[in-house]
């Protein structure tokens, strides 16, 4: 499908992607880019790629197609690095979990002739680094492709094509809408559960409590979520503050409502929120985004 692929970052997604490439025979050639010298000497000992350096603008060089796979902090310096290294009919895309701000970033930079589209693979693990990745990540998972006006249809039809030969679902999303429902879907839930967690760690540190001996299902789940990669959350959650700041507003205001009917010993309302959002969950496992299947410790 390309005859060379770089990925810029090897993290869980970066080489996850790295072993779905290989393992589908989509690259003759697969190289990286990470800033550790240690990192780019391990993914090297895992044989997922055929040469890695923290020399970015090499690594690009020749490329058909470039994924970047870094924390949003740092694509302005690695677009920096690149963009006189990008060859003609370059296909560039990431795997950022927010896209509005730096799809105009690396717009402006880069050069007319390669064609920016946004990829947002919708799956992963609380683990991070090279030896988490895993062929099959990907696989029946949603891919979310926001293309900048200037990229060409057919780079369009080829990277929707890569993502489901490595087992995606894809769709094309309106760049705003794609940041407004992945703030409710994805990113609010990370948030409520760094703060249950913060929470449970303070109260253990006060009263020296059996918290985590006596952690039951839901804690387990969001201790799970609330292990992911702290720097990659910490930049969706600063690149998406617009929405994630309305959708906070609006859970503080269905948290109050709670409390009250709590306070108030309403169980009729108490009830009439839990049997609504119960169905939430049926309609998710309908629409093939879980499995109804008990899963302990998940």
């Amino acid at each position: 499908m390309f005859k060379k692929v770089c990925i810029i970052g090897c993290g869980l997604i970066g080489s996850s992607l790295a072993r779905a490439i290989k393992k589908y025979n989509l690259s003759e050639k697969i190289v990286s880019s990470n800033r550790s010298d240690i990192v780019n000497k391990k993914v090297l000992e895992l044989k997922m790629v055929n040469d890695s350096s923290s020399d970015t603008q090499k690594m690009v060089q020749d490329s058909d197609l470039i994924i970047i796979a870094t924390p949003l902090s740092s694509y302005e310096n690695v677009i920096l690095k690149i963009k006189n290294s990008l060859k003609s009919g370059t296909i560039l895309t990431d795997v950022g979990s927010v896209k509005e701000g730096v799809i105009s970033l690396v717009e402006k930079a880069i050069p007319k002739d390669v064609s920016w589209i946004p990829s947002h693979p919708i799956a992963g693990t609380e683990e991070s680094g090279p030896e988490a990745g895993f062929s099959e990540l990907f696989k029946n998972r949603w891919c979310i492709l926001t293309p900048s006006k200037k990229a060409k249809e057919k780079d369009i039809d080829t990277l929707k094509s890569f993502w489901k030969k490595i087992g995606s679902k894809v769709d094309i999303m309106d760049v705003k809408q794609h940041d407004y429902i992945l703030s409710i879907t994805s990113h609010i839930p990370h948030l409520v559960a760094y703060n249950i967690v913060n929470t449970s760690i303070n109260i253990q540190e006060e009263k020296q409590s059996d918290i985590i001996k006596y952690s039951a299902g839901g804690l387990r789940d969001f201790t799970r979520i609330a292990a992911s990669n702290p720097i990659m959350w910490r930049d969706i959650f600063i690149q998406n503050k617009t929405n994630t700041s309305k959708e906070i507003e609006k859970f503080i205001a269905n948290l109050e409502e709670l409390k009250n009917a709590i306070e108030n010993e309403d169980g009729k309302k108490l009830e009439e929120i839990f049997i609504k959002t119960k169905k939430i969950r049926k309609e998710i496992i309908k629409a093939g985004q879980d499995v109804s299947k008990p899963d302990f410790g998940r």
